[in-house]
């Protein structure tokens, strides 16, 4: 059971605000029936809620994509720093979080959640979910270190990195996709060929690309076919 103006929220039929005011209005319904009361509880897996016109389902989970700007930190909350959930205020709360950690200097992809099934299977390392990385460097790429790195180089961890994809774009530009998610693993496999990234943007992870038209700080729900191709994948 929850609160009718909590379930409305969580739907996202609209702010706290707005919400108290359809309830008044007698703009939703509960099983076909007008409801007024704010509190009123109903079952959210089977009674059947019309937001001004517009039947609302119960989901468990949801799932959001978030072109992450640099300066921002990838935690669900920070004392200092302005973090990934800040910029989805505008959320009704659901416990979402971040599926793994982009550095606060790294723009991109990032998915977040409140499923934590789906998120265990992205981030499992025996999994080897692979993560797309653009890559600009403050040296030319060379062929040398291009082999290094799709062979598996090693970054100072008991083994080597597994290996990688690498795709030049120009001299100091690459798209760089791994199997892993080892800390500061991307510009520690650089540093270790004797380079160094000077810009990093993550464009996908498993089945999930970065939708272009999300500038830094922008999001969207994913659609439901790219949610079940991600659990597929």
């Amino acid at each position: 059971m929850i609160r009718l103006d909590k379930f409305l929220c969580t739907m996202e039929a609209g702010s706290r605000s707005q919400v108290k005011e359809f309830i008044k209005k007698g703009q939703v319904t509960v099983n076909g029936q007008v409801c007024r009361q704010l509190d009123a509880k109903i079952r959210e897996e089977c009674d059947r809620v019309v937001c001004q016109g517009r039947e609302l389902f119960y989901e468990p989970f949801v799932y959001y994509m978030l072109n992450k700007p640099a300066g921002v930190v990838s935690a669900t909350k920070d004392k200092r720093e302005k973090t990934v959930l800040d910029l989805l205020e505008a959320v009704p709360g659901k416990g979402i979080f971040p599926v793994g950690r982009l550095d606060k200097d790294t723009e991109g992809l990032l998915l977040l959640t409140n499923d934590g099934r789906l998120s265990h299977e992205l981030l499992s390392p025996v999994k080897h979910v692979p993560k797309t990385y653009q890559v600009e460097t403050a040296l030319p790429i060379t062929q040398d270190m291009k082999a290094i790195l799709e062979r598996g180089v090693d970054i100072g961890d008991a083994r080597p990195t597994q290996p990688a994809l690498v795709r030049l774009k120009e001299d100091c530009k690459m798209e760089l996709t791994i199997t892993e998610g080892r800390f500061h693993q991307v510009k520690r496999m650089l540093k270790a060929v004797g380079n160094e990234v000077i810009y990093l943007k993550r464009l996908s992870m498993g089945t999930l690309c970065l939708d272009r038209k999300l500038a830094p700080g922008e999001y969207r729900r994913l659609t439901h076919d790219e949610v079940e191709i991600l659990r597929k994948g």
